[in-house]
């Protein structure tokens, strides 16, 4: 590693909040397999494997968190967060956050094409430094690392709109309620191929309709699905459970 790389990434170690011991891992971490290709006199490797190890440190580091902030929550639960927080929209928004693409080392053809924008590189890239810092320091300087980017995170009450599942519950009392199942329909899709945002509209009958928003359609389906809830609930329903007449 030259100077000016090194000197680059410690302005990254200054936005992660941590020193590497060595500071070869984070360079590895950033390497995409393009680079490592192109440039086989260098004799880098690529973050392909450090990304694998990374992928199981941070499923491990969430669950424990998990298992800690919400005691009361089954295994479902837990499960349906974990998995809201360890996909690749998340992990790509937090590497955003830190300017990762700009320290990436892509080969020409994947820097030409838009590589330190895609969503998979920038969460692959995140998870490798994570597995970085657990080869630098072990398993409690990683959790404590994991604890400061993601808490944020599960603190946040949209969280809950990630994990519970506001479309089935909206389902369920729309059959019972009104004998009518809600219907989903795409109002709109906007932004970049890479960071899209989608509006979608949910109507039961002629009762309610709302829209929710979210970067991909199950998320603004889940939202539009608790706004509808909400708006039901509102509602003065009948003692007797009959149907509800406008």
């Amino acid at each position: 590693m030259n100077s000016d790389r090194r000197m680059r990434l410690e302005a990254l170690e200054e936005a992660l909040g941590y020193r590497f011991n060595d500071p070869s891992l984070l360079d590895c971490a950033l390497t995409h397999r393009s680079y490592a290709n192109e440039n086989p006199d260098l004799l880098k490797q690529d973050n392909e494997r450090l990304e694998f190890l990374g992928d199981a440190v941070l499923t491990l580091c969430i669950s424990d968190m998990l298992m800690k902030k919400f005691p009361d929550c089954t295994e479902g639960d837990l499960s349906k967060i974990r998995s809201s927080i360890v996909n690749e929209k998340p992990l790509a928004r937090l590497a955003k956050e830190l300017h990762l693409g700009d320290y990436l080392l892509l080969g020409r053809g994947e820097d030409i094409s838009g590589g330190r924008l895609k969503h998979s590189l920038l969460a692959n890239a995140f998870e490798a430094i994570i597995a970085a810092i657990y080869c630098d320091t072990g398993f409690d300087g990683v959790c404590a690392f994991v604890g400061r980017r993601f808490l944020r995170l599960l603190d946040t009450g949209d969280i809950k709109v990630l994990y519970q599942d506001y479309k089935t519950s909206l389902q369920e009392i729309t059959q019972n309620r009104f004998r009518i199942i809600p219907r989903y329909s795409v109002l709109r899709e906007f932004g970049p191929d890479h960071d899209k945002v989608f509006q979608i509209r949910v109507s039961v009958g002629d009762i309610v309709s709302t829209a929710g928003l979210g970067r991909n359609k199950k998320e603004a389906e889940q939202r539009a699905a608790k706004k509808a809830l909400e708006a039901i609930e509102s509602l003065r329903l009948p003692d007797n459970g009959e149907d509800v007449q406008e």
